[in-house]
């Protein structure tokens, strides 16, 4: 999958002539870069000369990946290993995927096997990947398939039908697992091709992409689709990378227009194409979670005795859908302390029937810091405190009765907690409630008189 690009300081863009400038101040005999997308596609004789030595170059470098090894022999069995691969290489990093595809094909190394597991289970495998939806996606699909008889689709079109699986993904597994001459076009094989043909467009214009996948279907090898294909994704992964392009040992740098062009007038960077995508703002949001826990022994004052937490299901629908969670309340900004605990407050009642002092005694009630948790496009900052309360009365039926659409709750012990399939964000919750109670019983000897703060971190990842 394509990696991230760094942006250019205010500065540079400042002095650096833009791309009109360029060509006004060049030879007419100079090769320009090519402005009509629509004159993307190759000549037969350069398809020819293309091929071979991306396939032999790739045969020789290619990373030894598992999803790699599965047995040509058993093609249904390797489309389910690519289609697996493919969706947690979405938006991921592959030294990140691999420990978890080895996981996961280990539990369910069939679509047949996956198809009897649970959400909870599936969540509880993919914690830490992120972008949970895809996990979800898998397991809806094996469930059909397996719903259609149990026989993995083959080609694009049927491919297709199964949810989650887009353009690419079926391309993918169609011709790497069945051999079927279609193309795989990702942000990597856009990278490649624009600088082949030196296209100084955005890499997300749509007309763009459209050119790229005909030309991508042009130039793939009908003897070994699937190869030429992974070959062309790591071209771009290894070599043509969006920084630091490998150019004196890529196997096609003959054909690569961009290189020519960085050549010819030394003002050109192979990296100048394609042009820079302009990032969207993230949205800044910000939250408050209480983590509730209940302690179980009455009359005792030791915490650590038994105690259960407060976890809520997020609605089947939308960001981080069906994960269990501390309870949690949008804020409209910044927030002081009174502020976050009234809205705590409510929430605790409206939802649980919790009320302070007529049902429950807080025993603990503190802030204990906050940290900045980043999503794809969204910036959360998330206020965290620990409530320990003790109920009154008969503490199993003070909840109110759930209706059918009302929030769905449990209550878990450390022990069930640790083995939850949490959210990285959950954890990092969970782990600072931990931190902060360990240090107020054990201080180190220098701070060990001063008054116990809040903490403040930054958490950025690549998903919740």
């Amino acid at each position: 999958m394509s990696g991230g690009e760094k942006s250019e300081n205010e500065e540079d863009v400042k002095k650096k002539p833009t791309k009109g400038e360029k060509r006004r101040g060049r030879s007419p005999s100079k090769r320009e870069p090519i402005t009509d997308i629509e004159d993307i596609m190759f000549s037969i004789d350069k398809v020819q000369t293309m091929r071979s030595p991306l396939l032999d170059w790739y045969d020789l470098s290619h990373r030894d990946l598992p999803w790699r090894r599965l047995d040509k022999g058993q093609p249904e069995t390797r489309g389910y290993g690519v289609w697996v691969s493919e969706i947690m290489l979405q938006q991921t990093r592959v030294q990140t995927v691999v420990e978890y595809y080895k996981r996961w094909m280990h539990r369910w190394p069939t679509v047949q096997h996956l198809s009897r597991a649970s959400l909870e289970e599936v969540n509880e495998m993919w914690a830490g990947l992120g972008y949970y939806r895809r996990a979800r996606f898998l397991l809806e699909g094996a469930k059909l398939i397996v719903k259609e008889g149990g026989e993995f689709p083959k080609t694009v079109s049927a491919l297709r039908k199964i949810p989650g699986i887009g353009e690419y993904t079926a391309g993918a597994i169609a011709s790497i697992a069945f051999d079927e001459v279609v193309p795989v076009v990702d942000g990597n094989v856009i990278r490649v091709i624009a600088r082949l043909k030196a296209i100084s467009r955005n890499p997300k214009d749509s007309k763009l992409v459209k050119q790229v996948w005909k030309a991508a279907a042009q130039l793939v090898d009908p003897s070994r689709p699937g190869d030429f294909n992974q070959a062309l994704m790591e071209l771009g992964a290894t070599l043509c990378t969006p920084t630091s392009p490998s150019c004196s040992t890529c196997p096609v740098f003959d054909h690569c227009e961009a290189l020519s062009s960085s050549k010819d007038d030394s003002s050109v960077l192979v990296t100048d194409y394609p042009a820079k995508g302009v990032k969207t703002k993230q949205r800044h949001d910000y939250s408050a979670v209480c983590v509730v826990e209940i302690l179980e022994n009455q009359g005792t004052s030791e915490l650590k005795q038994s105690s259960r937490f407060l976890l809520v299901k997020r609605p089947d629908e939308g960001l981080l859908a069906g994960l269990w969670e501390f309870p949690s309340v949008l804020l409209n900004g910044e927030a002081d302390s009174s502020t976050r605990r009234e809205s705590i407050n409510s929430l605790l009642s409206k939802s649980f029937g919790l009320e302070p002092k007529k049902n429950f005694e807080i025993v603990i009630r503190e802030d204990v810091g906050d940290f900045v948790h980043v999503f794809s496009h969204i910036r959360l900052k998330i206020y965290v405190e620990h409530l320990v309360l003790r109920l009154k009365g008969e503490g199993s039926k003070l909840f109110r009765k759930q209706e059918k659409k009302s929030i769905s709750w449990k209550c878990v012990d450390n022990k069930v907690m640790s083995s939850m399939g949490l959210t990285s964000s959950v954890r990092k919750v969970y782990a600072m409630v931990e931190k902060f109670e360990a240090e107020k019983i054990s201080p180190s000897p220098a701070v060990a008189t001063k008054k116990q703060r809040p903490t403040s971190t930054n958490l950025s990842c690549r998903s919740c």
